[in-house]
């Protein structure tokens, strides 16, 4: 019987190369020239440090649009309360990543809400749908990829057939 599996994680390669796009960016914006800000990815958290909250502000909004740009999205960003260190504030952006229980829950409502003859269940982070059809299973990718109420990145793992 055909299945996939649901699993909402950010791609490491493209958060790096988001990263160093907004580094460039920060190094060619003249409201920026001497002054001691950057980004710095660790393990899907990336941490901004600039002089002011004005400053961080400025950079959320270049991380965010470099990342719209790689097509990570952005609403699984957590963005830590400023610490000021010094003459420094550093802000930390978690990358959230899993489909947590509500998540997976409102998941599987939208697929037997669909209609769409297939089962789904969670297991864990992930959300497996199985079904009889691999058209079925196609249009359960469709729905979910066109549906702009889930705030999470996913993707599409483990396809059988």
């Amino acid at each position: 019987m055909p299945s996939f599996d649901v699993v909402s994680e950010v791609d490491k390669h493209e958060a790096q190369n988001a990263v160093d796009q907004a580094n460039r960016e920060l190094s060619t914006r003249f409201d920026f020239r001497g002054v001691s800000a950057s980004f710095e990815l660790n393990d899907f958290a990336v941490a901004m440090v600039a002089d002011n909250n004005t400053q961080i502000e400025q950079m959320k909004s270049m991380l965010m649009g470099a990342m719209t740009k790689r097509s990570i999205k952005v609403n699984c960003l957590e963005f830590s309360a400023p610490s000021g260190v010094g003459k420094q504030t550093k802000v930390t952006a978690t990358m959230r990543q899993g489909i947590d229980k509500e998540l997976g829950k409102k998941m599987v409502k939208m697929i037997k809400d669909s209609k769409i003859k297939v089962q789904a269940s969670i297991q864990g982070d992930t959300v497996r749908v199985t079904g009889k059809k691999r058209d079925d299973l196609q249009q359960v990718m469709a729905m979910f990829r066109s549906d702009d109420s889930i705030d999470m990145p996913l993707a599409f793992k483990n396809f059988k057939d």
